[in-house]
């Protein structure tokens, strides 16, 4: 057979796997419909504004041996979606976390909800790690801590460029997106396992290292510091708690409705089936009867 003929047959019956290439097309592109937002206008500092800058509508927070840094928004929120483009620190970065979330812990504490994109620092040679979780009513308070965690690695290198990250939350349902590729759905079973208060939008920099990295082998070196953390395009659209003002949720499908359509479905089966390591509902070591809607 001429080396053509053999190219044929291993193209025909060989196809290449869609990692190489990214995930199949959503089909629909939430971020394209939502204005970017001033940060300033929308956010200020939480905590360490000494490691923090903005410049040109761009964020860079960062952590060293003395503090890290962290941002909120102005106002609470009923629902929502609110997104950021983020680029990671490449290189050794074990016991940091770069992290975009909701919270009320401040208003609710003991007995908060929240909703985390979390990045999980790494070595030199391994992957970053994108957890996603989500707490109600006091599950992640003290001892009580109850995780509904999903990690996976990412098709891309989350140091090399920016990627938009968003997370939509509505009295449905929450759906997690990279690149508007929803990777996680978590929809309201009961109003028990699901978090239905106001919450304030936060990123943050820290040293987690008890934990963060391979449950806390790894720990942050701080020869390797500052660790930076850098967000633009802000995006937010959400129903502002305590007002009058009619809103109407923001939904993660094209048709408007709850859920995702089909084809966003298959992307986000296709991500999950090839990059997701880890998912609570599935832990043999989990107690069920904590987490019912699995």
């Amino acid at each position: 057979m001429s080396t053509i003929v053999i190219l044929l047959f291993f193209i025909l019956f060989f196809p290449l796997r869609n990692n190489a290439q990214g995930p199949p097309s959503p089909g629909y592109y939430p971020t394209s419909k939502i204005g970017s937002i001033e940060f300033d206008q929308f956010y200020t500092n939480r905590w360490g504004p000494q490691h923090q800058a903005l410049h040109k509508g761009a964020l860079t927070i960062w952590l060293d041996k003395t503090s890290g840094s962290g941002f909120k928004s102005r106002n609470s929120y009923s629902s929502g979606y609110f997104g950021s483009a983020i680029k990671l620190q490449p290189g050794y970065t074990a016991g940091v976390i770069t992290s975009f979330y909701l919270s009320n812990n401040e208003d609710l504490p003991g007995d908060h909800d929240e909703i985390d994109i979390e990045f999980l620092g790494t070595t030199e040679d391994k992957p970053y790690v994108l957890q996603t979780n989500v707490y109600m009513k006091g599950s992640g308070d003290g001892d009580n801590i109850v995780g509904r965690e999903m990690r996976l690695h990412l098709w891309f290198d989350p140091s090399v460029d920016f990627h938009d990250y968003g997370i939509l939350w509505n009295p449905d349902e929450i759906i997690f997106l990279v690149d508007d590729v929803p990777i996680r759905r978590y929809p309201r079973k009961t109003n028990a396992t699901f978090p239905l208060r106001p919450m304030y939008v936060y990123g943050s920099i820290w040293d987690a290292s008890s934990w963060a990295t391979e449950n806390g082998k790894y720990k942050a070196d701080y020869t390797f510091q500052p660790f930076v953390g850098e967000y633009k395009n802000f995006k937010m659209r959400g129903c502002e708690a305590n007002t009058t003002v009619s809103c109407r949720p923001v939904t993660a499908s094209p048709s408007g409705s709850k859920g995702l359509s089909d084809q966003q479905y298959s992307a986000m089966a296709w991500v999950q089936n090839n990059y997701m390591f880890y998912d609570y509902c599935q832990d043999p070591l989990g107690n069920i009867k904590l987490t019912p809607e699995c």
